[in-house]
């Protein structure tokens, strides 16, 4: 029997690489995205089979979650097997700007999700399994390092309070009605697939264009943050396990190694021969109203538990993401009629 997977935030960095592994596995994919007046499916178009009426295996469906009664109604008709919840406002910095729609969507939201499967799960039943992207942003200013899954948390923003939210909410769902919700608590997660206004994106972005000359500077704010960074790819794969277990349970999901800010310019700009010294600049307008310092996972429950581990290194990823920036920012210099450099000219 063919599985269906159903997947919010699907067009995002996260949900793109989700819905890549599970089309893999043979699953129907279907998808939730929002009405808007552009398109947003660039980072899914590849995944779309022009021959097929129905755009191959995946399949996409207007909603929100805001709208609970809309999420009751796709769920009903797709009749899936796992949702896998990756749609939230999830930007930590804007999170402070907009902290009422944050928590609409990213908490309130996840609770709107919750009713609906338990609505129709009561009325079908039929299992859904459901997998609540969590975040390290829930852990804010910590109380110990590394983090894990028995880490007290200190929410340092509106986002990271929401997740908060959102994460508890799943863990009554599971303890209350015996729905098998999981939490995957994620640390942070990049790619060529990144959002340009994520720091990581920001600066292979900014790097890539300074080299060609088509950029001067680039504005950061605190350059000592430390994070544990990872790539995405490797990331949705700990998402699926966590949903094939006997029983749910929660997982801390990272690389167990921290870098600074500092250190992902000095690594990026140092790929393309130049000092990131003479380039970067610090913008106050970037800093957070309250800051979260650092950031270090322990993946141990996940390896031992999900026999997951991350498969690609920090340096690989920092490659991986220049090499993607540069193509755009080769593309760009191009149509702007500016002559490449000799070493970056097509054969």
């Amino acid at each position: 029997m063919m599985r269906r997977a159903l997947v919010t935030g699907v067009t995002g960095q996260d949900g793109s690489y989700l819905a890549e592994l599970l089309l893999s596995k043979g699953y129907e994919v279907h998808g939730i995205v929002r009405r808007s007046s552009s398109f947003g499916t660039q980072r899914i178009e590849h995944l779309y089979n022009p021959l097929e009426h129905q755009r191959g295996s995946l399949k996409l469906h207007y909603g929100d979650l805001s709208d609970g009664n809309g999420l009751a109604r796709t769920i009903r008709e797709v009749a899936p097997h796992e949702v896998y919840n990756l749609a939230a406002q999830s930007h930590v910095r804007v999170s402070f700007d907009q902290p009422t729609y944050t928590a609409d969507v990213t908490a309130v939201g996840v609770l709107r999700l919750l009713e609906a499967i338990r609505d129709v799960q009561d009325s079908s039943g039929q299992q859904i399994r459901f997998y609540q992207a969590s975040s390290s942003e829930m852990f804010g200013k910590v109380v110990e390092t590394p983090q894990k899954e028995t880490t007290p948390f200190y929410p340092r923003s509106p986002y990271g309070v929401a997740k908060l939210y959102a994460h508890w909410i799943t863990t009554n769902y599971r303890e209350s009605y015996g729905l098998f919700a999981c939490c995957g608590i994620l640390f942070n997660h990049e790619s060529p697939r990144r959002g340009e206004t994520f720091v990581t994106r920001k600066i292979t972005r900014a790097a890539t264009r300074i080299k060609l000359g088509l950029q001067d500077k680039l504005f950061l704010g605190n350059l000592d943050a430390k994070r544990d960074w990872g790539f995405a790819g490797d990331y949705v794969e700990a998402m699926w396990l966590m949903l094939q277990q006997d029983e749910p349970d929660d997982f801390v999901v990272s690389t167990d190694e921290l870098y600074s800010v500092r250190e992902f310019c000095e690594k990026t700009f140092s790929r393309l021969g130049l000092d990131y010294q003479d380039y970067v600049e610090i913008d106050p307008r970037y800093y957070r109203p309250a800051e979260v310092e650092l950031l270090l996972g322990s993946s141990e429950k996940a390896r031992s538990k999900l026999g997951w581990k991350p498969k690609t290194s920090f340096d690989q990823l920092v490659d991986m993401m220049v090499a993607g920036d540069m193509q755009l920012a080769q593309r760009e210099s191009m149509s702007a009629g500016q002559a490449l450099p000799h070493f970056f000219k097509a054969a």
